[in-house]
């Protein structure tokens, strides 16, 4: 009879590697990666990121990013899903293909709180907090 510790809670997921990030790192544009890989958390997390960072046309810039940031996170829960996560759990910052789903989370939250959204903000910030205290304290503290 083996023992399972019941108060341990859901194992870490770890997400498979996104080709999107090799591409990103070689310099090819986020928008170039986004049209290769439309599936890809950590290209539109990029897109996000990138828009968060513009200056530009009053609040244009963080509606964008919103909307990029939400596609990002949306393709992340479906990773998620695929790979065996059930809605809660932890998903370490220090697995780097787990990156781009936490990177995504992340720019929802600066995004949705940047366009007044501040339920949803702090939801997200949780949400990344309980994902990987790590990634909370490198993407948002």
């Amino acid at each position: 009879m083996t023992f399972q510790d019941l108060m341990a809670g859901p194992p870490p997921t770890h997400l498979p590697v996104d080709p999107a990030a090799a591409e990103l790192e070689s310099g090819t544009p986020a928008v170039e990666v986004v049209r290769s890989h439309p599936e890809s958390p950590i290209a539109w997390a990029t897109l996000a990121e990138q828009a968060l960072a513009t200056e530009g046309t009053e609040g244009l810039i963080e509606v964008t990013a919103y909307a990029y940031a939400r596609v990002g996170y949306h393709r992340s829960l479906d990773q998620l899903r695929r790979n065996g996560w059930k809605g809660n759990g932890p998903v370490p910052w220090e697995h780097e293909p787990n990156r781009g789903f936490l990177r995504a989370l992340a720019a929802l939250a600066r995004a949705a709180d940047r366009i007044g959204e501040a339920p949803e903000a702090q939801r997200c910030a949780d949400f990344l907090r309980d994902s990987s205290p790590t990634a909370y304290e490198a993407l948002l503290a």
